[in-house]
């Protein structure tokens, strides 16, 4: 069985204490209200008391439990600040974290800001203090060069106007990102003896951990701008030989036959139209799978159903289940490009399925394949290319959208063809 963590004994040390105290008390005062009954009991009593009182003092103090109970709160205010800044490093979630942080280290007062200006703050003067306005202490401005944390004892050397009279010492903490200074965070207290060393270790902890969250929020908006844009980029990309072959094509069936021609002609313009109209969202599975039948359509065309097929199987139910758009026809694409055996035909097979809350979709094919190292490459960061880059977009979004739990998966061998598994985890549930 698993020791019970150190916190949790400090607590139970703490009501047992109290309860003796208590108890103590109660003996304590009837051996005095009847000392001819209880006789020597009222020194006992009163020894008794007094041990208590210092036990439980010395485990309010013990610096074991004090670093507990400052675990605790760092645990707590760590999962509730880092929800407020997914919505950014802004106004709004700094006032929220402001709010937050103000019972936790017992401060009168407590600031946010960027290098600027004031974006949060919660505790006395807050009428006086909104967010936006701009920085007014000095102590601020010299943390905001020289990244030091800052314990100030005086009135003067906060630098706060006259107008606030109340709060008279405070500490500053850098905000840092990496190497630059981007803000601070500020606690303000009535008198300098507020100020003890468990609340200057408390909140540079809570500096740190503020800082930690608001790079790593912000890295992930930046990984998820980075993956948009290179859908964008693949989206806008018309692959100039798909382009031509598919205009000589519908221009070669203008004689032979007119009807078809016209077919593909408004299939093509509603292809790029689709690939280009607000991909980056959710879609239902049955309208991409629509738009891959639509680019297979040119594929036949151009090359016979001789030499191209296609078949799709979809588990009933799962047409209307969203899915990341732009996601199976370049794999279909992918497929008619690099697979397609010199001779024979290639078959290209659609496959979606669920298990439990889970979703599958393949694309495999019987084509040439491809060797261990082909495969590593495609889903390798630095893929940053042709067939390369669409497979790794096609992941990061994959765990963008359903966690990093999902993911995309290469079969392959030379000669056996290729299979590719996108599975999307609680890919059923809805939001």
């Amino acid at each position: 069985m698993s020791k019970p963590p150190r916190n949790i004994y400090a607590r139970v040390l703490d009501v047992v204490l109290a309860a003796i105290c208590v108890l103590s008390a109660a003996v304590l005062a009837c051996a005095m209200a009847w000392p001819e009954t209880v006789g020597n009991l009222n020194v006992v009593a009163g020894i008794s008391f007094t041990i208590s009182v210092a036990l439980l003092i010395y485990s309010r103090l013990n610096p074991d439990t004090v670093r507990a109970r400052q675990s605790d709160t760092i645990l707590k205010i760590a999962s509730q600040t880092l929800a407020c800044f997914q919505e950014g490093f802004d106004i709004p979630t700094a006032q929220k974290v402001c709010h937050l942080l103000l019972p936790a280290i017992g401060a009168q007062a407590v600031a946010i800001t960027d290098r600027e200006s004031i974006l949060g703050y919660a505790g006395d003067d807050e009428e006086i203090s909104p967010g936006g306005a701009p920085i007014r202490t000095k102590a601020t401005h010299a943390t905001l060069e020289d990244g030091k944390l800052r314990v100030l004892g005086t009135p003067q050397e906060i630098g706060f106007p006259d107008s606030i009279k109340g709060l008279r010492a405070g500490i500053i903490v850098p905000l840092t990102r990496g190497d630059a200074i981007i803000g601070t965070l500020k606690f303000y207290y009535r008198r300098s003896r507020d100020i003890t060393e468990t609340q200057v270790a408390l909140a540079e902890g809570l500096g740190q951990l503020l800082s930690t969250q608001i790079a790593a929020v912000e890295l992930e908006q930046q990984t998820k701008l980075a993956t948009t844009m290179e859908l964008k980029a693949l989206q806008s990309q018309i692959n100039p030989h798909f382009l031509f072959n598919t205009i000589n094509t519908i221009a070669s069936l203008v004689r032979t036959d007119p009807d078809r021609a016209r077919m593909l002609l408004r299939e093509f313009a509603v292809f790029y139209r689709r690939t280009l109209e607000n991909s980056d969202d959710l879609l239902e599975l049955s309208r991409e799978v629509e738009q891959t039948m639509r680019y297979f359509t040119f594929e036949v065309a151009r090359f016979g159903e001789d030499r191209l097929a296609m078949d799709i199987d979809i588990e009933p139910g799962l047409e209307s289940v969203m899915v990341p758009a732009f996601m199976v026809q370049p794999l279909v694409e992918n497929a008619v490009r690099h697979a397609m055996p010199q001779e024979g035909k290639l078959e290209i097979h659609i496959l979606a399925y669920s298990e439990g809350d889970d979703l599958y979709i393949t694309v495999s094919d019987n084509g040439v394949g491809m060797d261990a190292e082909q495969r590593r490459k495609l889903l390798r960061p630095e893929a940053s290319k042709g067939l390369g880059i669409a497979m790794k977009n096609i992941n990061e979004r994959l765990r963008g959208y359903f966690g990093t739990e999902s993911r995309m998966e290469v079969d392959s061998t030379p000669g056996n063809g290729t299979r590719v598994t996108m599975f999307m985890k609680d890919g059923l549930v809805e939001d």
